[in-house]
């Protein structure tokens, strides 16, 4: 890819949006991007920090594993978003692993020139700092979660919180989420068992709570889901 097509495709980051051209240019200058199949890992857990990652293309799956092999999802990423989000000012290795599930084109900074041109640019410091902020309400949130509520409302948040990262608005107001999760997908971003969640599906689309088309796709009404939770 051509040092412009990595220009064009930063500016549109939101991270980047608010930068002049010799601003920009910098970033794209340490710049390089490359393509990844489906079922390949950019980085496994405990690698060496070393790069930072923007998706142009494609979706990645964040997860962490314990020695017995249990896997957590952390999230998925698409289009637009950039990981991992502690590679900033830190020491070590990777935190998690990063699973390409659909054939992705990634630009690759390295790290320890990044923060330099952060150091350099305060401004686009002060941006990286308010994407962080907000990655960590979202876990904090995601960890309240699992500590207040039942299983049941973790799996009504969980379908909101992918409903509004995934999801589609539809006309009517409802919320198109395709079938792209497993069971056990889900299952790994709660901490429960596949068949718990295959349980309260089943039990949602009984009740109404939740429709499935025919392709197995999830049709959400965010009124009737945050009613659940009252």
């Amino acid at each position: 890819m051509r040092q412009e097509d990595i220009k064009e495709i930063l500016s549109k980051f939101t991270l980047f949006r608010d930068l002049n051209e010799d601003e920009l240019a910098k970033i794209v200058d340490i710049s390089i991007s490359r393509e990844w199949k489906k079922g390949t890992y950019v980085f496994m857990q405990d690698d060496p920090l070393e790069n930072v990652y923007f998706i142009y293309d494609g979706k990645i799956k964040i997860y962490k594993s314990d020695v017995t092999g249990k896997e957590q999802i952390v999230a998925f990423l698409k289009k637009g978003e950039m990981f991992p989000h502690v590679g900033f000012f830190r020491k070590g290795g990777y935190p998690a692993f990063s699973e390409v599930v659909e054939n992705a084109v990634l630009v690759v900074v390295p790290i320890s020139k990044f923060e330099n041109v952060l150091i350099e640019n305060p401004l686009l410091s002060i941006k990286v700092f308010k994407v962080l902020g907000e990655k960590i309400v979202e876990l904090q949130e995601r960890l309240e979660s699992q500590i207040i509520n039942n299983t049941y409302e973790q799996i009504v948040k969980l379908l909101i919180r992918l409903g509004k990262n995934h999801g589609k608005e539809l006309e009517d107001g409802t919320i198109l989420l395709k079938g792209e999760f497993t069971n056990r997908d889900l299952a790994n971003m709660i901490g429960t068992t596949r068949e718990t969640v295959s349980r309260t599906l089943t039990k949602m689309k009984k009740e109404g709570t939740i429709e499935v088309d025919e392709k197995g796709n999830f049709l959400l009404n965010p009124d009737t889901l945050m009613d659940e939770l009252i």
